[in-house]
């Protein structure tokens, strides 16, 4: 995985660390998680075009 893809994925993973805690500490919020998978649909693209 070139580099611009890895850094990515670990900003998605750190994403989701702080959308857990969020979610645990003061409830659900669903634009939150969106934006999530938004970042995470992105990474995954990245992450499949870069290794054509």
């Amino acid at each position: 995985m070139p580099g611009s893809a890895k850094t990515m994925a670990v900003c998605t993973v750190g994403a989701l660390v702080v959308a857990t805690a969020y979610t645990v500490a003061l409830g659900g919020n669903g634009w939150l998680w969106f934006l999530w998978v938004v970042l995470a649909s992105v990474t995954v693209g990245v992450a499949a075009g870069r290794r054509v």
